[in-house]
């Protein structure tokens, strides 16, 4: 049993570094090409490989939730693309600890939609993270940055879709869930690429950008973006495989240091005091909402 666990860790720790690593190499190429584009990339690779493995081994579901289905699709394509838009404005280590902030948005959001318990740990560890969203936000009482409340939604979007599975995933084989979200991840993009031929405005650049063909070094980096968005799911499903939710849940943290080292190397500032102490509230936040699960 101990092994299982200790499996589990060493999986979500892999997974962990893995993701920070897409998010290193989706900052490297929105230097050279918009964020929208950046999506389109991620999510088409892991069309193919899913295809892939439905024509090797077909699904089997039961089915019903095709709305559910499309909904949980939209969440998750709306949250990647705040998140890959942020990735491409401020610190890479800031922009995974707004999407970390899902764990709370999650928590919420079950409580009112599937009436799941929560808990004083679990309301502790909602107020600590929103807490701990005033804080990296540094919000002075006024208005916030659009990266700011992009931010946020990313973490709220990436809830509906989390919580919206633990329905699918009675009715739908995981491969289908996550085909969803990576098929209207990909049409979503051409759409918007394609209305920003005829259409720009520069404070809806978050969803906006035109279609740029890829210079040989950038291929690189979507290759890359590819392999590492893929294995790190792979890797992350096997991790909840071995060990508990909740000690996996606390593990995937060590995702916002991996990202704040490859951010400092890719060229990121330090981040101020304000944001480190908003990271770690958030972090223990999402210890406290993990830990009630256990």
């Amino acid at each position: 049993m101990e092994n299982q666990v200790n499996k589990g860790i060493q999986y979500m720790l892999f997974a962990s570094l893995l993701f920070a690593f897409m998010g290193a190499a989706a900052k490297e190429l929105s230097d050279s090409m918009s964020s929208v584009e950046v999506v389109f990339f991620r999510n088409i690779f892991g069309v193919l490989l899913i295809l892939i493995s439905i024509y090797k081994s077909p699904l089997k579901q039961i089915g019903g939730k095709f709305w559910l289905l499309v909904f949980r699709g939209t969440a998750g394509f709306i949250a990647l693309l705040f998140f890959f838009y942020n990735i491409s404005q401020i610190p890479l280590g800031e922009a995974m600890t707004f999407s970390k902030t899902s764990t709370i948005f999650t928590a919420v959001l079950a409580y009112f939609l599937l009436k799941e318990k929560l808990g004083i740990k679990g309301w502790l560890g909602v107020f600590v993270g929103f807490i701990g969203i005033v804080f990296i936000t540094e919000f002075d009482g006024s208005t916030l940055e659009k990266t700011d409340y992009l931010g946020i939604l990313s973490g709220v979007g990436a809830a509906l879709a989390y919580t919206s599975v633990r329905e699918l995933r009675k009715f739908y084989d995981s491969r289908a869930i996550v085909l969803s979200f990576m098929t209207i991840g990909t049409i979503g993009p051409l759409i918007l690429m394609i209305i920003s031929s005829f259409y720009s405005n520069s404070s809806l650049d978050f969803m906006l950008g035109s279609f740029v063909m890829p210079q040989p070094d950038d291929w690189i980096y979507i290759i890359l973006l590819g392999i590492f968005a893929t294995f790190a799911q792979i890797y992350m499903t096997k991790a909840y495989s071995f060990a508990k939710a909740g000690i996996i849940g606390t593990i995937s943290y060590s995702n916002i240091l991996f990202s704040i080292i490859l951010g400092l190397i890719l060229g990121d500032n330090f981040p101020s005091i304000s944001i480190v102490f908003g990271i770690l509230l958030i972090v223990l936040s999402g210890l406290l909402v993990s830990s009630k699960k256990e």
